[in-house]
């Protein structure tokens, strides 16, 4: 009974972490924000991380970044829609962004509402809201979209990250059932 408990425990265990409720509405970006990312490079050693969530209409974006060269932040956004190697122009401005040469920033964006976007964007996009958040949905989901901070120095952008989709929670679901198998194989080869 013991040695049937302590071959069945750690495969329960495994299966019960693996199966706990996960957000699949919400999907995951993140951008390394670098000088040499820039279009041209700048030769910054400055770095920065975006990480954005993505929850129905609501983008919530928290940025990290130090040792700006060019002087402290003067802005920073989501440019949309280019292929890397690429300019775009700016699609999401970061309201109220520090204007620190190191920080951090977080803020929620209601793709719905007109002022998330520049009034450019929305023109480009057809000339609607509802243009405006598509063109940024699928430039998120195909590596068209950056962010990226500028300063006096760099008015071009002095660090810039393109963003990536992170592995979705379903991916580590598929990674948790497939550690589970393995275990309970293991299980099953020790028992004989």
């Amino acid at each position: 009974m013991l040695k049937r408990l302590l071959l069945t425990g750690p495969l329960t265990l495994a299966f019960l972490i693996c199966t706990l409720p996960v957000r699949a509405n919400t999907i995951t970006y993140t951008a390394i924000m670098t000088g040499a990312n820039e279009v041209p490079p700048t030769g910054s050693s400055a770095t920065g991380l975006t990480t954005l969530s993505l929850t129905g209409d609501l983008l919530t974006v928290d940025v990290t970044f130090s040792d700006l060269t060019g002087g402290t932040a003067s802005a920073a956004h989501i440019h949309c829609c280019a292929s890397p190697g690429n300019n775009a122009p700016v699609a999401i401005p970061f309201t109220s962004f520090p204007a620190a040469t190191s920080g951090s920033y977080t803020n929620t964006f209601d793709l719905t509402l007109a002022s998330t976007y520049t009034s450019a964007f929305i023109t480009a996009e057809g000339g609607t809201v509802t243009g405006a958040e598509a063109a940024i949905l699928a430039a998120l989901n195909d590596y068209q979209a950056y962010t990226n901070i500028h300063n006096a120095t760099f008015p071009g952008g002095e660090i810039r990250g393109w963003i990536v989709a992170t592995p979705e929670p379903s991916s580590l679901l598929l990674l948790c059932t497939g550690v589970a198998g393995a275990i309970g194989t293991l299980s099953r080869r020790l028992r004989t």
